[in-house]
């Protein structure tokens, strides 16, 4: 058996999407549907249970015969200001799941962020000079990281595959019910299919973000499964590109979609990254040599499943 957590999630279902593919249904789902529309993003994939979070964390030991664990539930709201919360949900949990993993050679693929690296003064690589979250969504994720290093100084041989993928700007489909958190990618198309001006930031020729495929993440994901690779690897195209990118791209599918500049939000400032870009080193030494879609064709295929199904599989 697999289990997905965050299962009816924006990658987590993107990550089940792909099993199912590959023939296996055989999958435990592991999330929390408060979020009733959540459900969207299940409706076409096929699994053999779904437990609520917290029903499965208290109740491990009922969970046997697990092959794998792609851990992708947390909660990935970077304005949430209860770190008590956001420690215990993000932290605490995964460091439970992570001993149930090693206890029973259990491979544990698990998100981490790119966030971890904040403003990325000394660059995007997977080292501690490098790291420097601005909140406590990226300050949780890193503890994780941190907690995962030390297993990896504790044990010079591991039974179990322990894996973190640091996730950079990830876009692409099944990600409707994320709101505010959803990608700029979502929230631009969202304005054009809707006849509305494209809002970008002012100054946002000058943001430039490593943005992502969710086919990509996917197929990372994947790949690190197959070979059994451990570590902590950066996970992003390699190439950093502004807004206006995104947006001009949209324009190519909406001749009519016009752009407006507003206000950047006072919220925002001092913790928005200006400049990502992942520095895919160790990935590649991993052996992944797959193409990356550029923000075009990313752009492009997404569009189209968003006019097609906003954006769920059907």
């Amino acid at each position: 058996m697999i289990i997905v957590t965050g299962g009816a999630g924006f990658i987590g279902s993107n990550i089940v999407k792909s099993l199912n593919d590959r023939g296996i249904d055989q999958i435990l789902i592991v999330d929390n549907l408060s979020r009733p529309e959540k459900h969207l993003n299940l409706n076409r994939l096929k699994f053999s249970d779904y437990v609520h979070k917290d029903d499965f964390i208290n109740n491990l030991a009922l969970f046997k015969s697990v092959k794998t664990i792609f851990h992708q539930g947390a909660c990935s709201n970077t304005m949430e200001t209860d770190g008590n919360y956001m420690m215990k949900n993000n932290f605490e949990y995964s460091k439970k799941l992570l001993h149930f993993a090693l206890q029973n050679n259990t491979d544990f693929l698990y998100a981490s962020s790119a966030s971890v690296y904040g403003n990325g003064d000394n660059g995007f690589r997977e080292d501690p000079s490098c790291e420097y979250p601005l909140n406590i969504y990226a300050f949780s994720k890193l503890m994780f990281d941190n907690y995962v290093r030390n297993i990896f100084k504790q044990k010079t041989k591991l039974d179990s595959q322990i894996c973190g993928l640091r996730y950079f700007n990830v876009y692409g489909y099944q990600e409707n019910h994320k709101g505010k958190m959803a990608s700029v990618a979502y929230h631009l198309m969202t304005q054009a299919k809707n006849n509305e001006a494209i809002k970008l930031f002012k100054g946002s020729e000058n943001f430039k973000r490593d943005f992502i495929f969710i086919d990509d993440v996917v197929n990372v994901n994947l790949s690190l499964y197959d070979n059994k690779t451990s570590g902590i690897f950066n996970c992003g195209s390699g190439t950093a590109h502004s807004f206006c990118n995104i947006a001009t791209g949209i324009q190519e599918y909406e001749k009519k979609a016009t752009i407006e500049y507003i206000p950047f939000p006072k919220e925002l400032e001092g913790k928005y990254q200006a400049f990502t870009e992942a520095d895919l080193s160790n990935l590649k030494k991993t052996g992944y040599s797959a193409h990356f879609h550029t923000v075009k064709e990313g752009v492009g295929k997404y569009y189209q499943k968003f006019i097609e199904s906003n954006g769920y599989f059907i």
